[in-house]
């Protein structure tokens, strides 16, 4: 365990201050924080919106969007601690010229925008986004309530505080926008994205996610595609997975499949069933939040639809392709005489990945409509 745990510890800090051997000078994973660099660490909130050095707290008690709490405080006393997201428009989050690297992103906000805000990423003044996803999905968050998630590079705690620790290199620049497709305002948007500018390595790759939705209605092949349509050489790095049961009994008998690398019918990794991807078994038990899986929610109330929400990282496990990667999972059940069932159930995913540059463009994101929960 302790020689995968360094393979991990070398791969981020390679991104974030490009040290070598540091682990060998003082014996343990976190043997980095003594070392120096020359990175420069930078933060962008609605108190710093552009990240510049000594450009924090700066907004006048007079000023439009000031926080009415701060008028007998004065300047420098949390002026402006949140952003309205207007309606039907695209905020800038953040806009950074590099090279460098994204450490840590919070956010928070209602949860009801979990659905009817999309975040996106953009490297290197690219076109279309690296990343696309429903807000409240890109970190875990299926359904429009807050749940709890203990991960290594998700962290969801009370009440509503999203936390993100993927890194995120870029050499040019790095865009990060959150849509409003609300018909009406949304206030009270938190946020903060904490990064170094610093050199990024030759062989770093670019972090990409995408968000996907299926109803599994076909009999023959009841499948929910994750990803697809990827060219490039990469690694892929996670799951999420918003499952909505439209079915008694069983749900997860499915299993994950990876094609790489031009398989076609038959794919390269093959698991065993859905709770046995996400490290769970026997129809879960229990739910549970661990460092690289989980699954931290599960609705089973009478009289709703159940919902389950499921993730998993392959930090210590990437999935490594040199050309393409596609991936689905199976729903299935169980019929009464023991045959499996074909289930037609509602399924969201956001598959994590990073790849080389530049990369085909994603499917059409949907309406809000189309991405409510049930």
């Amino acid at each position: 365990m302790k020689s995968c745990l360094v393979v991990f510890v070398l791969t981020a800090a390679s991104l974030c201050v490009a040290q070598d051997n540091y682990i060998e000078s003082f014996g343990s994973p976190l043997g980095s924080l003594p070392m120096l660099s020359d990175a420069q660490t930078r933060s962008i909130s609605a108190e710093n919106p552009t990240g510049e050095p000594g450009n924090g707290a700066k907004t006048e008690p007079n000023a439009p969007d000031a926080a009415a709490a701060a008028k007998c405080m004065g300047k420098g006393w949390k002026v402006k601690p949140r952003v309205t997201l207007k309606a039907n428009s695209t905020f800038t989050m953040a806009q950074i010229d590099g090279p460098g690297v994204i450490q840590h992103i919070w956010l928070a906000g209602n949860g009801t925008i979990y659905r009817d805000c999309v975040i996106r990423f953009y490297w290197d003044d690219e076109i279309t986004p690296s990343v696309e996803v429903p807000l409240g999905d890109f970190f875990a968050e299926g359904y429009g309530v807050s749940y709890n998630i203990n991960s290594l590079p998700i962290v969801v705690n009370p009440t509503g505080g999203c936390n993100s620790y993927w890194p995120m290199p870029f050499r040019k620049s790095a865009r990060i926008t959150v849509g409003n497709q609300k018909s009406e305002e949304i206030g009270g948007f938190y946020y903060q994205v904490t990064y170094s500018l610093t050199d990024v390595p030759e062989k770093a790759a670019y972090f990409h996610a995408q968000w996907r939705r299926t109803n599994t209605t076909d009999p023959n092949k009841p499948e929910h595609i994750l990803l697809d349509n990827v060219k490039g050489k990469g690694h892929y790095v996670g799951t999420f997975i918003a499952w909505t049961q439209l079915s008694n009994g069983w749900w997860g008998e499915g299993e994950m499949k990876f094609f790489i690398d031009g398989d076609k019918e038959y794919p390269t990794i093959c698991g065993t069933g859905t709770e046995d991807y996400f490290g769970g078994a026997w129809c879960f038990g229990d739910t549970y939040s661990t460092a690289f899986l989980g699954y931290p929610y599960c609705q089973k109330e009478a009289n709703k639809i159940p919902e389950h929400a499921l993730y998993r990282w392959h930090i210590l496990d990437p999935i490594r392709f040199n050309e393409n990667i596609r991936v689905s999972v199976q729903a299935l059940g169980w019929w009464p005489n023991g045959c499996y069932q074909p289930l037609s159930d509602d399924i969201c995913s956001t598959a994590y990945w990073y790849q080389t540059e530049p990369h085909n463009p994603f499917p059409k994101m949907s309406e809000p409509k189309y991405r409510w929960p049930r």
